[in-house]
This record gives C-alpha cells, sequence and structure tokens, in this order.
C-alpha cells in the first residue's frame, strides 16, 4: 500500500530539481523484492520464542543452514538465504494454478529466522534446528524448513512428530535418493549424514517405516542390502521408472493413499535433486534424469491439497553449483506452492493451524 507524501524539509537542490514533489511511499512489503531485509516472500521476521507464540502465525518459515553432513558436493549452508532471495514478486500475490488465491492475504506467513548453527559441530547443529522447528511448531504454526542438506530432516521431523503426539505422522519424500543408509562410512549413529535419516526417524520410532512414501528415486543408490532393510520396515517407494511408465499424476494419487494409510497428519521433504539438474543444477549430488520441475511443483500442490500437513522440509540447495538461481527459484516455488495450497484449504472454511502448547 502506497501513501502520497512529500518530504517534511528540502534543500536548495530539492527544490531545484522538483525533489520535493509529493511521490507514493510504500510499505516494505509492497517494495521489490530485491530491496530491504531478506526474508522469505519480504514477509514480517519474528525470529523469538515469545513473539511467535504471541502472534500464533499460521505459518512459519526456518532456516536451516547446515551441511556438515554432505558427503559429496558442500554449499548447501547457504541454500536458505538463497532460497529466500529467489523471490522475484513483492506484496500480496495471486497463485494462477490455485483460483487466484492470495496466500499472504489468506494466511498470516512469517519468517522465524534461522536455527543457531554454527559450522564443524554436527551433533550441535542437529540439536539446534531440532529446538528451533520445536519452538515453531509448539505455537500451532506449521513450519516449512528450507535446508541445508537432508539430514536436517531428522531432527525437523523429530520435533514436529513429538509435537502431535499421540497423534502419528507420515512422510512423503521426494528425491533422487532414499537417504536410508545406516552409517556414513562407520561414523557414530549422532554424527549421521545426508545419506542416513529416513533411517534415523524409522530406528527412533518418530515415524513408523510403513507410513513413509518415497517419490522419485533414480540413479545408482542404494544398494541391494539397503533396499532389503525399506522392505523389512514396510516402506514404499515408487522409482522414476514408474513414473515414466504411468505418468507423474497417476504415481503421486497412488503415494498420497498410501500417505492416508494410518498416518494422522503428513510431513512433506522435497530434495532438489529429484528434479532433473538441467533444471536444478544447484545441488550437492546431482542424478541426471530427474523430474520435471513442473511435475515436482504440481505434485506438492496434489499433495497439500489432500494430505493434513504437519510441516515442510525443503532440501539441498547449494548455490555455488546454481546457474542464474534456477534451482534457489525452484525450491522457492515449492514452498509457495505449498503455502498456496494450504491457503486454499483455509479459504474454503478449514483452520491450517493447530492448537499452541504452552507446556511440555
Amino acid at each position: 500500500m502506497a501513501n502520497d507524501t512529500g518530504p517534511d524539509e528540502v534543500g536548495t537542490f530539492g527544490r531545484m530539481h522538483a525533489w520535493d514533489a509529493d511521490y507514493p511511499v510504500y510499505d516494505e512489503f509492497d517494495l521489490p523484492s530485491y530491496s530491504g531485509p531478506v526474508t522469505f516472500g519480504k514477509l514480517p521476521y519474528v525470529p523469538e520464542a515469545g513473539a511467535l507464540m504471541e502472534r500464533q502465525p499460521d505459518i512459519a518459515i526456518v532456516g536451516a543452514p547446515y551441511d556438515d553432513s554432505t558427503a559429496y558436493r558442500p554449499g548447501t549452508r547457504f541454500g536458505p538465504r538463497a532460497i529466500r532471495q529467489a523471490t522475484p514478486l513483492s506484496g500480496s500475490i495471486p497463485s494462477l494454478q490455485l483460483d487466484l488465491v492470495e496466500p499472504f492475504k489468506e494466511l498470516d506467513v512469517v519468517d522465524a529466522g534461522d536455527a543457531n548453527v554454527v559450522p564443524a559441530w554436527l551433533h550441535r547443529g542437529h540439536a539446534m534446528i531440532y529446538r528451533k522447528v520445536r519452538e515453531v511448531s509448539r505455537t500451532g504454526a506449521i513450519p516449512i524448513i528450507l535446508g541445508g542438506d537432508h539430514s536436517i530432516t531428522w531432527p525437523s521431523a523429530s520435533a514436529i512428530a513429538e509435537f502431535h503426539a499421540p497423534r502419528s505422522i507420515g512422510i512423503v519424500h521426494f528425491d533422487a535418493h532414499a537417504d536410508t543408509a545406516d552409517t556414513n562410512w562407520g561414523q557414530p549413529v549422532q554424527l549421521s549424514g545426508h545419506g542416513t535419516p529416513m533411517r534415523r526417524l524409522i530406528e527412533s520410532g518418530a515415524v513408523a517405516g510403513r507410513n513413509f512414501v518415497q517419490v522419485g528415486l533414480h540413479g545408482y543408490w542404494p544398494s541391494p542390502e539397503v533396499f532389503a532393510w525399506m522392505q523389512e520396515q514396510g516402506m514404499r517407494w515408487h522409482l522414476l521408472t514408474e513414473i515414466e511408465d504411468r505418468g507423474a499424476e497417476a504415481v503421486i494419487a497412488d503415494a498420497i493413499a498410501e500417505a492416508l494409510d494410518g498416518p494422522d497428519l503428513i510431513y512433506l521433504s522435497v530434495d532438489i535433486d529429484v528434479i532433473d539438474p538441467g533444471s536444478a543444477p544447484g545441488t550437492g549430488a546431482p542424478e541426471p534424469g530427474g523430474m520435471s520441475t513442473r511435475e515436482v511443483l504440481r505434485a506438492v500442490r496434489q499433495v497439500v491439497s489432500a494430505v493434513d500437513i504437519a510441516g515442510v522440509d525443503i532440501v539441498e540447495v547449494s548455490p555455488a553449483y546454481d546457474h542464474a538461481e534456477i534451482t534457489a527459484a525452484a525450491a522457492q516455488r515449492v514452498a509457495m506452492e505449498a503455502i498456496s495450497a494450504l491457503a486454499l484449504k483455509h479459504r474454503g472454511g478449514r483452520s491450517v493451524r493447530f492448537e499452541p502448547k504452552t507446556s511440555s
């Protein structure tokens, strides 16, 4: 919103060049996206737990700038900032995909800042992410976590599972890789890397194996032994070859039905490397032949529209390997599609947030 106003005082040069005219002055939220503080969508910055609890937003963006668990190309610690900066528009914007719903008018969405992560302290990094997501969840807001490598799903989903207990959560996981390895080169469990978070979640009991649904797996990992472990847990997955044969929409419809087979709520995890690296090169472990960006965005809308969402993470954006910010833009759009689908639910009369918890 703009207000027409002139300056309180002008000097000689101001009057000489007519810089004292009445020009519109725009609210920070409506200024161009490249101007002002870097928050997701130029949304209000509300990092403190007390302020979040007092405000009780519908959705809170959380940064998890952590990549100490990366096994190949590093740099995803810069992912949250890159995703925030990839916002091309400002102000309240309508979704052309979802009946022109205006998500930032329909919902109270804030940027809750980053988890208190420092480099080279693996166990502490996961602990800080867990605490930050738990802090946000306790307000009743839906956390949307920007990674970071995929190991951040372990503390993030654990915090959300705790908040919603005794209700159960399932995970719909888009990825080129299953991330169900036992360890990274024999490291202790508490130092597990970004190839292990889904196993850690199942082993801990935060999520049951049968409530895991994975979409888009392709490439040359994991091994038959790891797939055997996954099968023992009752995990379900859809390889990229199935998407090629049947089409993405049919596969996602099956994945949604499987995700709703038991869980009360769904946590959505999107590894950007599920997208073909021709469209998303800025990632740590690119796998040629992935899904198209359009397929993934449509899938996110399908899932969020069909299930009750407890949380979302978007991971593995590594800006140093990006080109023209197209990977960061894809990740930003994943978040926007999830937010817009939640906004459409809200416009239809459904609450998307949860009751806050003020005690353990």
